[in-house]
């Protein structure tokens, strides 16, 4: 038995991008002129204010703008001041990502329960905090230079940064994917500020080009991803495998012996 991506597709790419600053106007038309989805993780207490420490005096996105610039894509909590957790404590780390979430539900009408973790530090207290506060996700900063999925979404670590030396040979490598891996998915994150600073954006735009219009790829937000393999996980099966039963609300692609099968949500099937 062989999980596939919604509509059959063998393959998913995700893309992650932290801090809100207005670079990410310029990175969201670059997705949406090639069909890429994201997830953009706020800060919600520097929206509409101006970014200290760009020396260019760049701003960030306003509150007003979040459903409109990302509507194509993921919102998702970063820290409501981008603090290094680790040396909070646990009312603070609940208040750095509760108010962080109940401002962006605020302002945008969205239920938010994706994160990615200020600097990327995070242990199991941490983690389980999180859970706590109805966060399904949360995106760290060590990459994998892999396309496995993560076994824990808490902890979930990328396939590469931006800026990777390997970004490119990763991509022709992922168009290419070996067989043996299951639900193979790649993930790139990163920051549009540093396109911006640099002011150079051709190598995220050649990656995008490379990697748009293929029909064996699903392009998904950070949930979405979650969402899907989560349900993959909790589907029921009899002892020999062969009987499957859906529980979830999220219909299931996979194939058996060459057979392809859609699993709906609360369907059985009885594999040949």
């Amino acid at each position: 038995m062989e999980f596939l991506y919604p509509e059959g597709k063998k393959q998913a790419l995700t893309m992650s991008f932290d801090d809100n600053q207005d670079f990410d106007r310029r990175l969201v038309a670059l997705f949406d002129k090639y069909g890429i989805k994201g997830t953009f993780n706020i800060n919600s207490s520097t929206l509409g204010g101006t970014a200290e420490s760009n020396c260019d005096g760049n701003v960030y996105v306003t509150a007003e703008e979040l459903n409109d610039l990302y509507k194509n894509h993921e919102i998702a909590v970063h820290g409501l001041d981008h603090k290094f957790i680790l040396g909070l404590t646990d009312p603070m780390i609940v208040n750095e990502f509760l108010q962080d979430r109940k401002n962006l539900e605020s302002y945008t009408g969205r239920i938010i329960n994706g994160c990615a973790y200020a600097f990327g530090w995070h242990n199991e207290h941490v983690m389980t905090i999180l859970k706590q506060l109805g966060i399904k996700y949360s995106r760290g900063v060590n990459d994998t230079n892999n396309f496995f999925p993560p076994m824990d979404f808490l902890d979930w670590c990328p396939t590469c940064h931006q800026g990777s030396e390997n970004l490119m040979a990763l991509c022709d490598t992922f168009l290419d994917c070996p067989g043996y891996i299951e639900l193979p998915l790649m993930y790139v994150w990163g920051h549009s500020f540093e396109f911006g600073r640099s002011g150079d954006w051709s190598q995220i735009d050649k990656f995008c080009e490379k990697m748009s219009g293929k029909d064996f790829i699903w392009y998904a937000t950070n949930m979405e991803i979650c969402n899907y393999i989560q349900a993959t996980r909790s589907l029921e099966t009899s002892a020999d495998c062969k009987t499957i039963y859906n529980p979830t609300l999220i219909t299931i692609w996979f194939k058996d012996n060459g057979k392809e099968y859609i699993l709906k949500p609360g369907q059985t099937v009885k594999l040949d």
